[in-house]
């Protein structure tokens, strides 16, 4: 088959996290899980991307966090059309370890003002290193697409943060591009189309909260 005509990427549903962030004290953040808010969220995205699919085959690749394997079973996608492979480095950025509330607090404020790109967490990543195993993932992508029989296309299950410096890396944006740009909703997808002339383009773009290059967003 070649190249994919669609790489779909989806954000997890709402997670216990999203709802109250007290609970990173007490429970890692990869064994939070959704919300029942959060599993109708993929429960209806699920209808939507069955009806884009069809009864084409897909190969998804899941984040190992516990929110994001709820959310691809909650798509409801056919077994007998997907093949499903857990990816590491589609994670989540890593905070390291249980975290106290008021360090969350503190160290979100001084990473909206220091750069989401550029600010590593005290025990964590920062958006950089998530970007490089983003590399190093598609690069594994780009060998895939060397098979015959693979699907027309894939899934990726994976996080707001990660789902933007992943077309971050694709599309070749730049740091301030990337900084004037929100995360996706929970549940919410954006969409990777192959076109006539073998190039991908996005479905839609990211919601922008500046403008890039300006105080506050990016302009490094």
């Amino acid at each position: 088959m070649g190249r994919p005509r669609r790489i779909v990427l989806i954000r997890h549903g709402e997670s216990q996290g999203n709802y109250d962030d007290t609970i990173y004290e007490r429970v890692p953040d990869h064994a939070l899980e959704l919300t029942e808010k959060g599993l109708r969220q993929a429960t209806e995205a699920g209808a939507r991307l069955r009806e884009l699919f069809g009864d084409e085959r897909v190969q998804a690749f899941v984040s190992p966090y516990r929110r994001t394997w709820h959310t691809y079973r909650a798509l409801g996608l056919d077994p007998r059309l997907t093949r499903a492979s857990e990816e590491p480095r589609l994670r989540e950025q890593d905070w390291g370890n249980w975290q106290d509330i008021e360090d969350i607090h503190r160290q979100r404020k001084a990473r909206d003002a220091y750069g989401h790109f550029f600010y590593r967490f005290a025990m964590g990543e920062s958006g950089a290193d998530v970007y490089d195993r983003v590399g190093a993932f598609l690069e594994t992508l780009y060998r895939a697409f060397d098979k015959d029989d693979f699907p027309p296309n894939v899934l990726l299950v994976t996080h707001g943060l990660t789902m933007r410096l992943f077309c971050m890396r694709w599309f070749h944006w730049t740091v301030q591009d990337f900084e004037a740009l929100s995360n996706p909703d929970n549940a919410e997808t954006r969409m990777l189309v192959l076109g006539a002339s073998g190039s991908y383009s996005l479905d839609r773009p990211f919601e922008r909260w500046c403008t890039p290059g300006q105080p506050g967003g990016g302009d490094i």
